[in-house]
């Protein structure tokens, strides 16, 4: 008898890795779940599907939703787990509702199996289980284990003053915490999504968690979530005119303070934003520029403001307008409310990101970086990398506004930002400590002695950190060997992102003045000025290039006019000796003239990732 199909559907897969130091692949597989196993395959286009996994079900231990905080760098963004035998496989739905369904037919599939008895509600990551700092993978889980879990009919909590119908009524966001006052109502976590149950009484919601549990939330502490709610942004002012949103603006007078509004042809948005910049007569001239939101008129839906940089929801093209001005007079910096000014709620409070001067030790100079030095210093026990900023890189704001930016970006590829010291001069930024240095020094001291399985490592230990960036919608602008660092076990991460602009340096000055690095920049960054992540992976493909020459300098006796003449006429770096041919052929994709042309970088990292296995 054949076992019967239960769920089918296309989700992502995160591989297993078998070393610390392997990379996190993300890949997209065709899942089946039948009566006997969860089968997983790659589909071929024109060819038949090849099969990549089968796990029986009666081996499954845990079937559960991951709760995690950090940033999911793939596209589906609502992962669940199940354990089986000794191992762990992470699975990315595309909506909750997906997730939801394969995670209830799951644990019904298997609540006869021997199952754990607590499983880890968050990711392992970096050695050690999130939820509970573990450092075992296969230690026993932190969290009591429910295997009916969604399966079961749990009765409602009784029901607060007031009959209440109208069930499954979608999903809710916390807009803040909150603490229970009784046995019937549910702690809420900020910006946690939890499932509406009922919602007909004026003061009180009914909710369900995660896990399961379900109570009663203040109806003022929850907004429903669509693809474009807007209320919970601190942004978005509803009713407010054209003249009242540019009034608000001057009078906040911060260069690339904004807002969204309401614009009055029913169900369009206008962004507003300040800006100083100079006008056709050189001289600044502060002022409001309005730009509307559009959609496309084809296929899919899908909003954009300027040179058609497409995103499926308002917030995400804010959040990108946020980190790149892509056509508009400034970027978008500073949110304005109608009731708050300007919110600075963008990224951590300054208690959680500013470092008192008495608790930082200085010690010895590490070297000389485009912002000023860079010393070793000692803070909180903690050995870290400290950042002098030179007082002429850029404003106090720019530079409270950059170490926001850099705060909220966290993965196991990027030096890691601790904090800054405004409170000193020169102010300073600590990093994570970097034992082997800048990549670029450590190749050159290691020449002759680097093997090819530690050069495509360090590929791509970048590539999966730029990946990471590229899902957060983050552009570097200068992804190059010297702006990568190595730790002591060889790993190398991102450094410097998004830092470019205030660079007086003049080996990124191009003949037009504009700034960036030129010998690895991208056609349309030298012509336009047009930054993307396309343009990211031209320079990474140059940044290969130096891995492969042991730390050499591109075009090293070349002036970047002489570089611009021959990117003009097609010619590109040659082939390095310790490249082989397959390895070469990834930097020519990454030096496609036309950017649609160029392969993303979870694109590269999966082509990395082969030639790893090879």
């Amino acid at each position: 008898m054949f076992p019967r199909v239960i769920l089918k559907g296309t989700m992502i897969k995160k591989s297993q890795q078998k070393k610390r130091t392997s990379p996190c692949n993300y890949k997209e597989r065709f899942f089946v779940l039948d009566t006997q196993d969860l089968k997983y395959s790659e589909r071929r286009p024109g060819k038949k599907p090849m099969m990549k996994g089968c796990i029986e079900l009666s081996r499954i231990k845990c079937a559960e939703i991951v709760c995690s905080d950090v940033p999911i760098p793939c596209s589906y963004k609502y992962p669940f787990q199940v354990f089986h035998d000794s191992h762990y496989l992470y699975i990315f739905a595309p909506d909750n509702d997906c997730r939801q369904r394969w995670v209830r037919a799951l644990k019904e599939e298997t609540k006869h199996n021997n199952l754990v008895s607590k499983y880890h509600p968050n990711f392992w990551m970096d050695g050690k289980w999130r939820c509970c700092q573990q450092t075992e993978k296969l230690a026993a889980g932190c969290h009591v284990y429910d295997p009916e879990g969604y399966a079961s009919k749990k009765p409602l909590p009784k029901i607060p003053d007031a009959e209440m119908n109208d069930f499954g009524k979608g999903t809710v966001i916390a807009l803040q915490d909150y603490t229970p006052q009784g046995d019937d109502d549910l702690p809420l976590q900020k910006d946690q999504e939890y499932i509406l149950i009922k919602n007909s009484h004026p003061d009180w919601w009914a909710v369900q968690d995660y896990l399961g549990n379900i109570g009663f939330v203040p109806r003022t502490y929850v907004v429903e979530k669509s693809v474009n709610n807007l209320n919970r942004f601190e942004w978005y002012n509803k009713n407010i005119t054209r003249g009242e949103a540019e009034n608000l603006l001057m009078q906040e007078g911060k260069e690339g303070a904004f807002m969204v509004r309401d614009s009055r042809q029913a169900g369009v948005y206008t962004v507003s934003v300040f800006t100083k910049a100079p006008g056709s007569n050189g001289e600044k001239n502060p002022r409001v520029k309005h730009y509307q939101i559009r959609q496309t008129e084809t296929g899919e839906s899908a909003f954009y403001l300027a040179e058609k940089y497409l995103f499926s929801t308002i917030p995400e093209l804010i959040l990108y307008h946020q980190h790149n001005a892509a056509g508009l007079i400034t970027r978008l910096r500073h949110p304005v409310s109608l009731d708050g000014g300007c919110s600075q709620e963008t990224g951590p409070s300054d208690d959680q990101w500013e470092v008192e001067p008495e608790e930082l030790i200085l010690g010895q100079e590490l070297g000389s970086g485009q912002f000023g030095l860079v010393l070793e210093g000692r803070w909180r026990g903690r050995k870290v990398a400290v950042k002098m900023i030179r007082e002429e890189c850029m404003s106090d704001e720019e530079f409270k506004e950059e170490a926001r930016v850099m705060m909220r970006l966290s993965h196991c590829k990027l030096v890691q930002l601790y904090g800054v010291c405004t409170q000193r001069s020169p102010m300073c930024l600590l990093f994570e400590f970097m034992e082997n240095g800048c990549l670029s020094d450590y190749l050159r001291s290691r020449k002759g002695h680097l093997s090819q399985d530690l050069m495509l490592g360090m590929c791509m230990d970048v590539s999966e950190g730029m990946a990471y960036l590229e899902s957060s919608n983050f552009i570097h602008r200068d992804l190059a060997a010297r702006n990568c660092l190595v730790t002591k076990n060889n790993e190398v991460k991102v450094s410097d992102f998004g830092m470019t602009r205030f660079v007086l340096d003049d080996q990124y000055t191009s003949s037009q003045c504009s700034k960036f690095p030129v010998k690895w920049s991208a056609p349309e960054v030298i012509k336009y000025c047009k930054f993307s992540s396309k343009s990211d992976v031209w320079s990474f493909g140059v940044l290969m290039w130096e891995v492969y020459n042991e730390g050499r300098l591109p075009y090293e006796n070349r002036s970047n006019t002489e570089v611009v003449e021959s990117l003009n006429a097609g010619l590109r770096l040659l082939k390095p000796r310790l490249a082989s041919g397959t390895v070469y052929l990834l930097m020519e994709l990454c030096w496609k003239e036309k950017p649609d042309d160029r392969p993303s970088f979870a694109q590269l990292l999966d082509e990395l990732a082969s030639l790893s296995n090879l």
